[in-house]
């Protein structure tokens, strides 16, 4: 199960789904409501982007979130996957965020996961299969690689399968989250 190639091999449909698959499912530590991403969801219908800037801006103020300094690191992970969504659902910029969301999203996970190792700073590897890696990084891995297929095998068919994987993927960290605030309380 390799995501380098999907990302390599994707439209630009199949890349917007993808970053915004990984930041959809990172919507708990945004403090975001499970509709808050939908403006962009929709805008990848019809003709990929074509209301993609608008919708990117109506979710950053939706989003808006406190000052950074008091966020731990997978929130900060989380606020740069959406800071760094490219104007135009379109070209290079495009395929590097969904990349970066990739990695990004992998590593939330691996230090969300509390049957990660003790070395949360390793890069997951992409490259390979999902054997060692802890759970709630190895159902990532496969929702990523979920994604990647159904928009790549069904186009516009694929956008409403790909949000329900994204949608089960968010109510897991929803739930990891909500239980490492009570751990801290």
């Amino acid at each position: 199960m390799s995501l380098v190639e999907p990302i390599a091999r994707a439209d630009a449909r199949g890349l917007a789904a993808s970053g915004l698959a990984c930041l959809d499912r990172c919507l708990p530590l945004l403090d975001g409501d499970d509709e808050a991403l939908r403006p962009l969801w929709a805008t990848l219908a019809d003709e990929p982007g074509r209301d993609w800037a608008q919708g990117l801006t109506q979710v950053r103020d939706k989003l808006a979130g406190p000052d950074a300094t008091g966020e731990d690191e997978a929130a900060l992970l989380a606020r740069r996957m959406l800071a760094a969504a490219p104007a135009e659902c379109s070209g290079p910029a495009l395929r590097t965020w969904a990349d970066a969301c990739s990695v990004a999203s992998l590593r939330i996970h691996r230090l969300l996961d509390p049957a990660a190792d003790a070395a949360p700073e390793a890069d997951v590897p992409r490259d390979g299969g999902a054997a060692g890696l802890p759970p709630l990084v190895a159902a990532e891995l496969r929702r990523q690689t979920g994604v990647l297929e159904l928009l790549a095998g069904r186009g516009a068919a694929g956008l409403r399968p790909a949000l329900e994987v994204s949608t089960e993927g968010r109510r897991v960290l929803r739930a990891v989250v909500s239980r490492r605030a009570r751990g801290r309380g």
